[in-house]
């Protein structure tokens, strides 16, 4: 069942934008013939012109929509001087009522250019449908018409400027809950590595779990990659690297580790480099960014550590490939773990608690419970010495001094960490990154 409809009227022509009351009354007497009950939203789109009052404007909409009784509270014009601006004010609206079912009525001629904004601006969570809106000759009426042919290409010059208008609307934006902030480690030298841990303060993401800094996008979150995008601008922008140099770990919950010039596997939890000037990251929601620096042999590491593949030894295995590709000595490699679930909260169950007991009984609180509580950093500190770390080059939660700590829990600081055990499948993500200074 469609939940919303927004009706693109945003590139007409000018003549049709003044007598926009009449152009709008048979649209929306046909979407109250089809609609069920509850009626959906409706949101007109709408260009803004340069200079115009958008108060006075919106008033001049009052006669086409006051007879709509059915669609009272539930009809919005939406005025923007961009499409990108008016479509992204539409999503909040839709993310606000968690509606993910639209269709979208508007000139055919629109269609393919109005497709390459919703594939930007939004992800596999929303489903759309088409309809073409027939403007008649006259400029007095519009009126759903019948679907027309295929679907024509939009030539690249065309998405490129899409692309650009997006990217200008988006870092336009104000930063959302305070100022951007980066954790950083006193354990990795500055002059020689550049690091630090991202917060979910300072971006633009807006929906409540994912607000504001997020960090990565999938079919399964509102968030679109493009946000994502400006969301590492602004990181990368605060922290001094490039974000076009940048490579991220593509999860899988295991131990590969991607050695970069190398050939990359399809996914893997641990990145190593000696190239100066990459940047490199893992993220995290409760599984452990992991950090490794070298500043002898000037090499670095980053890994995503969940219970999984702290079990398979991802950490070390990260060291193993700095040691074997760069020559690094195990006991000159530092390894700082960043913000993750604590053993204050995290749980699993009794049978996969079993394996951390093994490894050490201190890492698994109430063992004999349904679900123990793990401490799944102890563990990796635990196989990090074990493979040759020495103890004084970890940093993690049992640092003396807790004003040096940085090993935060994620799930008990919803102010500054996302986590996926707190806030359910639409989780944020922060992330670890390090690089070698030029």
């Amino acid at each position: 069942m469609v939940e919303a409809v927004l009706i693109d009227l945003f590139s007409l022509p000018a003549n049709l934008q003044n007598n926009i009351q009449g152009l709008l009354r048979n649209v929306l007497e046909t979407i109250e013939k089809w609609s069920s009950i509850p009626a959906p939203f409706v949101y007109v789109m709408c260009c803004q012109r340069q200079g115009s009052e958008r108060n006075g404007e919106q008033v001049s909409f009052l006669p086409a929509l006051r007879d709509f009784q059915s669609l009272k509270g539930r009809l919005e014009v939406v005025r923007a001087l961009t499409t990108a601006a008016a479509l992204y004010t539409i999503k909040q609206r839709l993310d606000e009522k968690d509606l993910s079912i639209v269709k979208v009525i508007l000139p055919a001629l629109r269609k393919d250019l109005m497709k390459v904004y919703i594939d930007h601006l939004f992800t596999a969570v929303y489903q759309f449908e088409f309809e073409d809106l027939q403007v008649a000759s006259d400029c007095e009426n519009l009126q759903i018409a019948e679907p027309r042919g295929e679907e024509q290409t939009v030539p690249t010059q065309d998405v490129a400027l899409i692309r650009s208008e997006i990217q200008m609307y988006l870092e336009s934006l104000p930063s959302l809950k305070g100022e951007l902030t980066i954790l950083r480690s006193s354990l990795i030298p500055d002059d020689i590595f550049l690091h630090g841990f991202s917060t979910r303060t300072g971006g633009i993401s807006y929906i409540p779990t994912l607000s504001s800094c997020n960090l990565f996008s999938s079919s399964k979150r509102r968030d679109p990659q493009v946000v994502v995008k400006e969301n590492l601008r602004r990181l990368a922008n605060a922290a001094g690297f490039n974000p076009e140099i940048f490579h991220r770990v593509k999860i899988d919950h295991a131990n590969a580790v991607y050695i970069m010039g190398k050939t990359e596997p399809d996914s893997y939890d641990g990145i190593v480099t000696n190239q100066k000037g990459v940047t490199i990251a893992a993220p995290g929601a409760d599984c452990i960014p992991v950090l490794f620096a070298d500043p002898v042999g000037k090499a670095c590491g980053a890994a995503h550590s969940g219970w999984k593949g702290t079990l398979l030894g991802v950490s070390m295995a990260t060291v193993n490939a700095m040691v074997s590709e760069y020559g690094c000595n195990v006991r000159d490699i530092l390894v700082v773990l960043g913000p993750s679930v604590g053993p204050c909260c995290y749980k699993l169950p009794h049978e996969s608690a079993k394996e951390f007991h093994r490894i050490d009984p201190k890492c698994v609180r109430l063992f004999d419970s349904a679900s123990p509580y793990i401490d799944i950093r102890r563990a990796t500190r635990i196989l990090l010495e074990s493979g040759g770390i020495l103890p004084e080059n970890i940093q993690d939660d049992s640092v003396t001094d807790q004003n040096q700590n940085i090993t935060l829990c994620t799930a008990c600081h919803p102010d500054k960490f996302y986590s996926h055990f707190r806030d359910g499948t639409n989780f944020g993500t922060q992330i670890g990154f390090i690089s070698i200074k030029d």
